[in-house]
């Protein structure tokens, strides 16, 4: 092993001093080195090697995490778009938390068809959720929702009319339609195939009407007194059911309140929102969300954030509604109510 004499300047003058300890020697006799073919490099700022980045092949290893942004702890914004990105993002990396409503924020290079897979949806499940006509391009900047919206496949047979497809599946005409961008007035194509959102198969004779009603996201921890009722008043309409939803109904206009104290990730306050009409989604530090649907109007935006008690909106009857009411969604725990 060889050494090199260091030399250290001191101050201004350029006087050098030979910095070589005597346990330096030993190591390097003990090694095999002679002591010979020494060197003194004298470094100064004329002589001293110039800073060189990293090189490396992937030009985003040196990135930092300015161009990643996770939404609600599900939702990733990469820095091109869902191919390719600094992170790979793969399906299973996104979809982990299931139930999660995501945002996400389209970046230049990516189409409906690359992000539906990202999210491990369907391209209709996002067309449905964001109002967007069959053939419209997204755009860069533009926030879409990522409705974790589940449905039954299901093939055209001849004697079909959505009338009864959407009774044998206990599903909605008017969402079938939507979801599939099919004309109201057209004939069904036998062969082709079709999604019925939120619909579920025919479940044996013996089993209760209640228990046959769908029902989904019921399980997580119960968390005692952490959710406020979001109304004052009222009646409960309907118990579980949908995503761990309830129906709380009173006179149109009634102030709808923050369940919990969180951040405003969505404020939808037009379109049919794949049924929801206006709602709002607040996500809590409990790692939870609360959906709030059906509104007459929103007063809070995303982005906000609110505190447990806090009138958020007023109650109505938009989207997949009949009556004014609030459809009251708690995700990632029990629905207390």
């Amino acid at each position: 092993m060889k050494f090199i004499v260091l030399t250290i300047f001191i101050g201004i003058f350029g006087y050098s001093i030979p910095a070589r300890a005597g346990i330096f020697s030993f190591l390097e006799n003990f090694f095999g080195g002679n002591g010979q073919n020494e060197k003194t490099i004298t470094q100064n700022s004329q002589t001293v090697a110039i800073l060189e980045g990293i090189h490396n092949s992937n030009n985003e290893t040196g990135r930092g995490g300015g161009d990643i942004t996770i939404v609600s702890q599900s939702a990733l914004l990469p820095n091109s778009g869902p191919i390719g990105t600094i992170v790979d993002v793969e399906e299973k990396e996104v979809s982990h938390n299931q139930g999660q409503i995501s945002v996400y924020v389209v970046r230049d290079g990516d189409n409906l068809s690359e992000i539906a897979k990202m999210f491990g949806v369907s391209v209709n499940t996002i067309i449905w959720a964001n109002n967007i006509k069959r053939g419209n391009l997204i755009s860069v900047g533009q926030t879409l929702i990522i409705l974790p919206i589940s449905g039954i496949e299901y093939k055209i047979k001849k004697s079909d009319s959505l009338k009864k497809i959407a009774d044998k599946f206990k599903g909605n005409v008017d969402e079938i339609i939507q979801f599939n961008g099919l004309d109201s007035g057209a004939r069904l194509v036998a062969g082709e195939i079709i999604i019925i959102p939120n619909g579920e198969y025919a479940r044996p004779k013996y089993v209760s009407s209640y228990s046959r009603r769908r029902v989904r996201g019921t399980g997580g921890p119960y968390y005692a007194g952490y959710y406020l009722r979001p109304i004052r008043g009222g009646v409960k309409t309907q118990g579980l059911h949908g995503y761990n939803a309830v129906d709380l109904a009173s006179s149109c206009g009634t102030p709808i309140m923050a369940a919990a104290s969180g951040d405003v990730i969505i404020s939808r306050k037009r379109g049919w929102n794949g049924g929801y009409g206006h709602y709002i989604v607040i996500s809590h530090k409990n790692g939870t969300q609360t959906l709030y649907g059906h509104l007459r109007k929103n007063i809070v935006s995303a982005g906000w954030h609110v505190v447990q008690g806090q009138v958020i909106g007023y109650m109505g009857t938009t989207g997949k509604s009949t009556g004014c009411h609030v459809h009251f969604e708690v995700r990632g725990a029990r629905n207390p109510f």
